[in-house]
């Protein structure tokens, strides 16, 4: 059974046998109540985040952003972390000390953990500079001082969807995880492709000093499709795709897999985000060969960061 690899896992062998089994405690889903609230909050910050614009404020107008928060522009400059946005503003109030901005949000949309953005910005250089109007969609992430952006990007005329801002919603999953319990633990690392049109993601499973597990992710847009879509390879063979389909209160993975001995299985894999740290994966319509198994559900947390980083 430990050598059925990354796709037992996704099937439930693990942690739908008892081995592992651990009881979620998620968030109901999302109200519209919920939404309202957050679009409020993104309203009443945007016009703060003005404010400190207009008045020329380049270290408060960065503070708005997350420590490690991006902003890429219209031309795909990508600038990292509220340092290096603070250096562009400031450049930007220097030869424009009149700019003046004005937003005007169109949706605002909960997604698990983060809120998604979508809007217009006005930006009106004074007499030095002209008027350009720009679109824009922003994640904002929800810190104990409130919402603050994690990326926004901007558009010079409508965007045209890349496979990067599909895969906005999951962007949560970026991290380290981890699954204790009964012996085993299980340990799920995310991080962007290079290239950012990929999510990838390893497990990593031991029972004591035993690797009983080493598994391999990919996340990305099929656009033949129109959807989310994972493909999934175990260190012994196995494989598994899966459709992603959002819903409310979280994603729904319909599962296919070859397992090494050469058996098929199928699951339906509901995943909930409660908070920034921590989601429950829930197993159901589980068949590996010609067996129906039982119903599983677990709760993974975000790992700590170790000292120093």
């Amino acid at each position: 059974m430990l050598r059925m690899g990354l796709i037992a896992v996704l099937l439930g062998a693990f942690w739908g046998s008892g081995v592992a089994s651990v009881h979620a405690q998620a968030d109901a889903a999302a109200t519209a109540a919920q939404d309202d609230g957050v679009s409020a909050e993104l309203r009443a910050g945007a016009a703060k985040l003005i404010e400190a614009f207009n008045g020329g404020k380049a270290k408060e107008t960065s503070a708005f952003f997350l420590p490690k928060g991006e902003w890429i522009d219209e031309e795909g400059t990508v600038y990292q972390g509220q340092e290096q946005i603070e250096g562009v503003l400031k450049e930007y109030f220097e030869k424009f000390p009149e700019a003046k901005m004005a937003l005007d949000v169109e949706s605002v949309r909960l997604v698990g953990p983060v809120a998604i953005e979508e809007g217009t910005r006005t930006m009106h250089g004074g007499k030095t500079g002209g008027e350009a109007v720009i679109r824009y969609i922003a994640v904002y992430a929800k810190t104990e001082n409130g919402w603050r952006i994690a990326s926004v990007r901007d558009f010079a005329d409508d965007p045209a969807p890349t496979p990067h801002d599909y895969l906005q919603p999951l962007s949560w999953l970026v991290g380290d995880w981890v699954n204790e319990g009964s012996g085993l633990v299980v340990k799920i690392s995310y991080k962007w492709s290079e290239d950012t049109n990929f999510l990838l993601g390893d497990f990593h499973v031991t029972s004591g000093e035993e690797v009983v597990m080493k598994s391999t992710q990919r996340i990305g847009w099929d656009p033949l499709a129109g959807k989310v879509k994972s493909w999934m390879f175990d260190a012994d063979g196995g494989y598994a795709t899966a459709d992603w389909t959002q819903l409310d209160e979280g994603w729904v993975l319909k599962s296919s897999a070859v397992i090494p001995d050469g058996s098929t299985g199928s699951a339906t894999i509901s995943i909930t985000a409660s908070d920034q740290s921590r989601f429950t994966m829930k197993g159901t319509e589980r068949i590996v060969g010609n067996v129906r198994d039982d119903d599983f559900e677990v709760t993974v947390v975000r790992k700590a960061p170790t000292a120093g980083k």
